[in-house]
């Protein structure tokens, strides 16, 4: 983890800032593999110290790495050893990522001659282009996420009812040692129209589109990944919308590679659909970031994006149709950017057909 720790430092010079103050929980586990209510103060020069109470020092103890830890013994003093740690470095412009209101007050007040700057953007920069050992546990994540795909279209048809669907498909990465990366969503029906959907009581009917929306975890790293299918035979508007959007997908995931705009990977699965004239049925951009959280930027794939890919980048690739009072489709993988191309991660059958 030092190297992490090693390469916010670099920043801190780049942005003239003494040091820098993580609190959010997400971050703390990319600088030190351990998640925790704490707070991580690293100095531009200097040892990096993780602030922590009784409930996580021994843990912390076990785990952290690449930092000293320091215990607050009672209930307040964690925020009062972090100041006076800045008062001692003389530290005078820090970054911090994210600090409530109150909190940030209290320090603005406490420190009066120490300015307190967002800087979040600087380490979702750093947390942009995955390390192999970050690789490895999305591969995993994936893995599991595969699996609990596999069980979810194997359960699908008529008469379960959405939640029994997700039920299914998340024992079985539960059992596996995962945790959910999102809530997960199976809509049924009309139901399969929106994007975001919740899983209901809704019961699968003959012939419904069904989308499902899974990811799994693995040591906190994320996968994210969905099919379309239907419970019997397809008719033939749903199957031209499902080939549609599976051709969008795939002429997608072959422009990524390192040095490409996401705008314009964008561009290829919008243009496919606006083609095939359902322009105004695809609402949501193509993809997101994937990582220790399941929607990190950078890198963001939409039409107004600025990012460019580069190798060691995590997205996922998911374009859609929808439509009101009939249904909706969406394929979705999780991606490793490489130099020269990308890599699916996520794997399960595009299959359309539930018998």
């Amino acid at each position: 983890m030092r190297h992490r720790i090693d390469s916010l430092k670099r920043l801190l010079e780049t942005e003239k800032l003494d040091g820098y103050l993580v609190a959010r929980e997400i971050n703390l586990v990319y600088f030190t593999n351990y998640l925790s209510e704490g707070k991580l103060l690293v100095p531009r020069d200097g040892e990096s110290i993780l602030y922590v109470d009784g409930r996580y020092y021994e843990e912390a103890q076990e785990n952290a790495k690449g930092c000293k830890i320091e215990l607050a013994k009672k209930k307040g003093a964690l925020n009062e050893m972090v100041q006076s740690q800045i008062r001692d470095l003389k530290l005078e412009c820090i970054g911090f990522d994210s600090l409530d209101a109150a909190i940030y007050l209290d320090f603005s007040k406490a420190l009066d001659n120490a300015e307190f700057t967002p800087k979040n953007e600087m380490v979702m920069q750093l947390r942009s282009a995955k390390d192999e050992q970050e690789i490895e546990c999305i591969r995993r994540a994936a893995e599991l996420t595969s699996e609990g795909m596999k069980v979810a279209i194997d359960t699908v048809g008529p008469g379960l009812r959405e939640y029994e669907v997700a039920a299914e498909a998340e024992y079985k990465m539960r059992k596996s040692g995962s945790k959910m990366a999102f809530d997960t969503i199976v809509a049924g029906g009309f139901r399969s129209a929106f994007p975001h959907a919740v899983c209901t009581d809704y019961k699968i009917k003959k012939g419904d589109l069904v989308v499902i929306d899974i990811g799994a975890t693995y040591q906190h790293y994320r996968a994210d990944m969905t099919r379309t299918v239907v419970a019997g035979k397809p008719s033939p508007r749903q199957e031209k919308i499902y080939n549609i959007v599976k051709d969008a997908q795939e002429r997608a995931f072959q422009s990524v590679k390192a040095g490409v705009k996401c705008i314009d990977v964008d561009a290829v699965a919008r243009k496919h659909i606006e083609k095939e004239g359902y322009a105004e049925c695809f609402v949501h951009g193509l993809g997101h970031g994937v990582g220790l959280e399941v929607h990190e930027s950078p890198p963001t794939l939409n039409s107004e994006s600025k990012d460019v890919l580069e190798s060691g980048n995590v997205v996922t690739v998911e374009p859609g149709i929808y439509i009101v009072d009939f249904g909706g489709v969406r394929i979705e993988d999780t991606v490793l950017v490489k130099k020269d191309g990308a890599e699916r991660l996520t794997k399960a059958t595009y299959n359309f057909e539930i018998q």
